[in-house]
This record gives C-alpha cells, structure tokens and sequence, in this order.
C-alpha cells in the first residue's frame, strides 16, 4: 500500500504519550469573570438548533444557547436542568417532568410546559433526526399547568431510557418564535432563541459564530465567560496553527490531524485527551446503499469487509489507547448492553473475500477490475479520511475499484441521506447511552427522508424492526438487554451496516481554561461554569 508505516507508527507513539495525561494539579482558584473562549468549528451544518438537528457539529454551538430537559452529571447520571424532577406511571405510559420556574427565553417570554409540549410533537417527534425513532409512540404532551408536563405514549416508554436520550435529545425550542410557521425553514433555525448562559449574536457562514453572555440565565452569577467565538476552520494545519498562537482555546470532536494532535500534546499549553469525550463513544462506519444491486448481495458485503485489515489499520493509523476493533452497533463501554457472547464478525481475509466475490459472479475482468463502487467519506476527521483511503486501496486488491467523492459537510449529508447519490459511505456512529438513542435508529425503518444518520440506505428488515420496537418499549432492563443482543446479532448477521472501529474522541485544550472536560459529554454542554485563567 502507499501509506507511509513509519511516519504512521510515529504519529501513533506520539499521540500515546500524550493522551490523557493527567493534569497538573491546581492550587484552588477563584474563578475569573470576563473572558472570550475561542473555538474551533470544522463541521458548518448550516443549522444551529439542536432540538432539530442531533449532531456534535450542532450541540458544539447550539448547546450553549438552548438547554434541554435533562442534562447529565460528571459521573454521567442524569441531572436536572430545565426539567427539576421527573416520575413515571407503573406501566410507563406516562412520564411527568416539573419544570424549572423562572426562567426566560433570550427575548424575555417566560418559558412554561407549552414550549416543551409544541417542541416534543413538532420538532422531536416529527423532524430530529434521532427524536422521530425514540418518540415514535409519543401520542401527547399534557399541560396541566405551566410548570408541568406529562407525556403520554400508546407503548410504554422505559424512563432510564428517556433520561438517557433527553441531554442529546430533549433540547427545547420557544413556541412563540415557531408555532405557524414552516420550522424547516424559521430563521431561528440559524439565529437561535434558548434559555441557555449565552445569547446569540451573530453567524457569518464560512467565518464565525458569536455569542455573548445572558445577563438573566437562571444559575445564579453563571456564566463567567463574556462571550463564545466559533472560528469556521476547514483547513486542519491552519487551526492548529492557530491554536499554537493562543488564537484557539479548544478544538473538539478529533477535529485536528493526527500529528498535530500529537504535536500539541507534547507542549505543555495544552492537552490533548478523551476527557469529556467519554458520552460520546463513537465507531468508524461502512454504509452500504442497497438500491446498487451489488450491494444488495450479503455475500459481496461480505467480501468487501472481509477485504479491509482493520487491526493493521488501528496500529499503523489510529492508536491503540484510544481505538480498538468493533464488535457491532453497540460498543463494548456499554456496560449496561454490550451483548455478552459471541457475534458475527468479519475479520480481515483477502482469500475468503475473493471466492466471496468470484461466488456471486464478480470474477475479475479487463485489469484485474471486478466492478466499480463510489465511496463518500463525511467530512468529519483525519481518521475518516484514512480511513476511506485505506478501504480504497484494500477493496482494489481484491478486485474493486473505488472512486472517492469528497464533500463538505453539507454536501456529504444532502448526498448521502437525502438525495441517496452514493455506492458506500464511511464516517461515525456516536452511541449515546442507551442503543434506541442514537444507534437503533440506523437501522429502522421510517425516518424521515433526509433525516442525518438514519436508515436512507435502501434495506428494509421486518424482523430488526420488530426487535428494535419491543425493546424500546420493554420496561424490564434484563429483557432490553437480551432483546439488543438479539438486534445485534441479526444486524451483524446480515451485514446491514459495518462497525469495524471502536474508539473516543480526542480533544485539545489551552491549559488556561478551568472547568473543562469536566462531564462525559463536555463539548455538547452549556459551559456555564467555564472560565479562562489569566
């Protein structure tokens, strides 16, 4: 292969010495007010509201300007934020949240229980790209009186399960700003409007987002930053350049090149670490789009995962601190559903993935050339871009030519997900606690066209769906678990979808910032409590 194993193994060792470092420990400190942090954005959505758009390259703004009902804490449990308690009916087929009093949107209306109710049948249940799957049997939202609402389903609905999908999924959005209008297409979607520490102020596509500090946010003397600065940064050297210049004070979400990564971590300014990241465990994905006839043959599936050596690719590419090969949708830091034994998996084995081939009539032709496949990487990190190389390069070995498309963000997710104009495509699944959070609804059927990071792949399987339903409806854990491992099996059995890597994300960090990486999912979070050391 052309990659250099050297400069790879390097870049490896490196970031190995550097990640999770622990922190040097810190006298107690006062906390300072005023400040401006300085972030850097690498994946522009065009779309800013997290109750629509579930998504880091979304929560990484709009986290800090709208809140949802529930958040999570540093041991990542779940903890009241705009919602103060919450209690379910014993057949959990209603759930009733207290709200908090007292807070306002960032215009001045108050908030009360009709936002949560308009956001929950509006926006959750019929547009969030995850929120359609997880309130699919949401019937109502009942609003007794302003400061509590009860939601009533047709199927019961667990209530571990909720409050695990609510901090990602239970972000809430002003009724006065969208009721009677096309909320696709609402201007807040780009400006938005929330409860959270800072205010909007200002999006300039392609350059920066700003935001400033809420003089009325209801934590009492919160926050202490001024003001939030989005740097739009495509380019991966430029912002670590600018990071070294103490232009940039964050860069999340494994946003910079590996050996810059590595670089930084060597300096003593920052740290490069998983801290804040563990919320967020994410696996490498292969896409397969069904409507390619090749596609739709398990046994060319098959030939092309068996084709990839993932183990070399984590030792010579990734690092083996931090990315492991995947057993499947649900990673083994599940501890609550990893499935315990054995799954269909696909180790690396050219042989078997030759006869695979040469079996469903893919013998080799002019060239040595089987047949030819577009592949669309997203555009979200080095390892995605490797990653989709390192596929190229392995599948033309066994016969496959590959065309690589590369897209910006926008592009990749039109392409893939709406206009369904792609061969395989290759980027990551975040899992966020609980598998009908973020991970069940890759594989069922019924989302809305569009709908990032959903099943748009072109299969439809009764029987995953009949699994994936019972068990987001089973109020009884051990059953869940059994169920999810019954999902497991048959996704990995038919070869749905493909997670061959396993790992965390990497964050860099000034060293002049305090409070940081302080929760599992930090970078999504308010940083209300964030501030910046002289």
């Amino acid at each position: 292969m052309d990659f250099s194993r050297r400069a790879a193994l390097m870049t490896s060792a490196a970031i190995a010495a550097s990640v999770n470092a622990p922190e040097q420990a810190l006298a107690q400190e006062t906390p300072r007010r005023g400040g401006v942090m300085t972030v850097h954005f690498a994946t522009e959505q065009r779309i800013l509201n997290p109750s629509l758009q579930a998504s880091t390259g979304v929560y990484i703004v709009g986290g800090k300007i709208q809140e949802p009902l529930v958040d999570l804490d540093a041991n990542g449990q779940p903890t009241a934020c705009l919602a103060e308690s919450w209690e379910s009916s014993p057949d959990g087929l209603a759930i009733t949240f207290r709200l908090r009093q007292g807070v306002t949107w960032h215009d001045g209306k108050p908030f009360t229980s009709a936002d949560v109710q308009f956001t929950a049948m509006e926006m959750w249940k019929k547009i969030l790209n995850y929120g359609t799957a997880v309130q699919l049997f949401l019937e109502a939202v009942d609003t007794p009186d302003a400061h509590t609402a009860v939601f009533r389903y047709s199927r019961p609905m667990p209530l571990g399960l909720l409050l695990r999908a609510l901090p990602d999924l239970g972000y809430v959005s002003p009724r006065h700003i969208y009721e009677g209008t096309d909320i696709r297409q609402n201007p807040a979607n780009t400006a938005p409007i929330g409860t959270g520490p800072f205010k909007f102020v200002q999006y300039e596509r392609g350059q920066f987002i700003i935001a400033e500090r809420n003089p009325n946010y209801w934590r009492n003397n919160l926050p202490y930053l001024d003001r939030v600065v989005w740097r739009v940064i495509n380019d991966r050297s430029a912002a670590a350049a600018q990071m070294e210049a103490g232009q940039i004070l964050f860069s999340p979400f494994s946003a910079l090149a590996l050996s810059d990564l590595a670089r930084l971590g060597r300096d003593p300014r920052f740290e490069v670490t998983t801290r804040g990241n563990e919320g967020n465990p994410r696996t490498n994905t292969l896409e397969f789009n069904f409507r390619n006839p090749l596609l739709a043959d398990i046994r060319v599936r098959k030939a092309l995962a068996h084709a990839i050596n993932i183990p070399f690719f984590i030792e010579n590419f990734l690092n083996t601190d931090y990315a492991k090969p995947g057993t499947g949708p649900i990673p083994t830091v599940s501890t609550d559903f990893y499935p315990s034994g054995p799954m269909p998996q696909y180790p690396y084995d050219k042989a078997l993935a030759m006869r695979l081939l040469d079996e469903a009539g893919h013998r080799r032709g002019a060239g040595g050339v089987r047949f030819n496949l577009r592949l669309t990487p997203a555009p979200w990190g080095e390892d995605i871009a490797l990653f989709s190389t390192f596929i190229q390069q392995s599948l033309q070995e066994v016969g496959v030519r590959v065309e690589i498309v590369r897209l910006d963000a926008a592009g990749f997710l039109r392409t893939v997900y709406n206009d369904w104009n792609f061969d395989l495509a290759t980027g990551w699944h975040q899992y966020r606690n609980d598998p009908a959070v973020s991970t069940t609804v890759w594989y069922r059927t019924g989302s809305p066209r569009g709908a990032p990071w959903t099943n748009q792949f072109g299969f439809s399987d009764t029987v995953i769906d009949g699994i994936i339903d019972a068990a987001a409806t089973e109020l009884d854990h051990d059953k869940r678990k059994a169920l999810y491992a019954d999902f497991v099996r048959r996704g990995n059995g038919e070869l749905l979808m493909w997670n061959p890597v396993e790992q965390l994300f990497l964050s860099a960090f000034n060293r002049r910032l305090r409070n940081y990486a302080n929760m599992p999912r930090w970078g999504s979070s308010s940083w209300h409590d964030l501030w910046i050391a002289p």
